[in-house]
């Protein structure tokens, strides 16, 4: 594992530099693209016989387990990264809109992706049952604007605009885990699920989730606030990060609801209460760090992952037909929610808020992690090629 990360993060700073230098791209983007053109050329040239690297990564990629990888250890720092920089008196402000987007308007995604998707997959002769479509609809609603926010900020957005899709991408990543996990215990369980069960196990995931993060994150500020030392104020949110999110998977709540609520406490009521000036300079240079670092890490996996997919001109063809009508899906579950919430005057929308609500909704690891999570089988190739 040891040489597995050092190659990847090496690989990670080397287009981390060719981006800078030659296309000067957002950094998720440009070394994805980079990855991506390697392994292309690595395909093409393995296909005419000049060079067999094929194999070799390939048996470097099925080493390493894209889902335990970042849903067992990236997501946790992301999502805590991610909110302790959210201030949480903004987000106060749009709770109602946040909220909607990422709890009806995550369902209705997860709903409307599943029954057309099965409908078209059908239409192709793709042989997939209802309930992994739904699947694939949980798994590909969840945002995660990285690389948007990166280029919102350069364009001096509203800072109103731009909490609602940091909050939004925040939200709804915990909630399509949850309704993912639900989802699959369905696909694959043994015996009846009824609507009790499935209340329940909601309920525990998001409200033990949330209840979980907020004393972690409380046992965490207080012992923040009775020192000065930023060196072990630091690691302390680390070890609530990482030793939180295992206990979380523990106790059997959701770890990503749980990391976004201890995120919002450190990084508002931690920050004012409980640090020294010097404290919070040095927290979050080392959050910004940890983010850019695994994001680019992230995003360099995924362009290597095209080497292991099976690629079949009925994938293909679903992939052209789906990804569109995923983003008009996207346009409907933001559009709707805000123009009836816009309607009633009780909150005001920038210019183009829709729009640029519906683009900036662009997919990333969460989505390919949890599809390389399925159970082996037909179903997990066709889901995972499209995603």
């Amino acid at each position: 594992m040891l040489n597995i990360a050092a190659l990847v993060v090496t690989l990670t700073a080397i287009f981390s530099y060719l981006n800078l230098r030659l296309f000067k791209l957002p950094t998720t983007i440009g070394v994805m693209i980079i990855a991506v053109i390697l392994s292309l050329i690595m395909v093409g040239l393995n296909k005419i016989g000049i060079l067999a690297v094929e194999q070799k990564v390939e048996h470097l990629l099925y080493n390493i387990d894209f889902h335990q990888v970042l849903m067992e250890g990236m997501l946790s720092l992301l999502l805590f990264a991610g909110a302790m920089h959210i201030d949480l008196s903004q987000l106060a402000e749009k709770k109602w809109t946040i909220g909607v987007l990422a709890t009806i308007g995550t369902l209705a995604s997860t709903l409307l992706v599943g029954i057309i998707a099965w409908c078209i997959f059908d239409l192709l002769g793709i042989k997939i049952p209802l309930i992994y479509c739904l699947l694939f609809g949980s798994l590909i609603s969840p945002t995660d604007p990285i690389a948007v926010l990166g280029i919102l900020k350069s364009a001096n957005v509203p800072a109103s605009l731009e909490i609602k899709i940091a909050g939004e991408s925040l939200f709804n990543d915990g909630m399509a885990v949850v309704v993912f996990t639900i989802l699959l215990t369905m696909a694959i369980g043994h015996g009846e699920i009824t609507i009790a069960d499935i209340s329940i196990l909601f309920a525990e995931e998001v409200i033990g989730g949330a209840v979980f993060g907020f004393v972690i994150g409380y046992v965490a500020y207080r012992m923040i606030k009775s020192i000065d030392s930023y060196h072990v104020e630091v690691l302390v949110t680390l070890g609530l990060v990482l030793g939180g999110y295992a206990l979380a998977r523990e106790i059997h709540v959701s770890g990503p609801i749980a990391m976004v609520v201890a995120g919002l406490l450190i990084g508002n009521h931690g920050r004012t209460f409980g640090m020294s000036e010097k404290t919070r300079e040095r927290l979050d240079t080392f959050w910004e760090i940890i983010d850019e670092l695994l994001n680019s890490v992230l995003f360099v996996l995924i362009g290597f992952e095209i080497v292991v997919l099976t690629f079949t001109e009925q994938y293909l063809l679903a992939s052209a037909i789906v990804i569109p009508l995923i983003l008009i899906i996207r346009f409907l579950c933001v559009g709707i929610p805000i123009k009836i919430i816009r309607a009633t005057g009780s909150h005001e929308f920038s210019p183009h808020s829709i729009k640029i609500l519906t683009w900036a909704g662009v997919r990333g690891g969460i989505s390919v992690a949890l599809a390389l999570s399925l159970p082996s089988g037909p179903e997990r190739d066709v889901i995972v090629s499209i995603t």
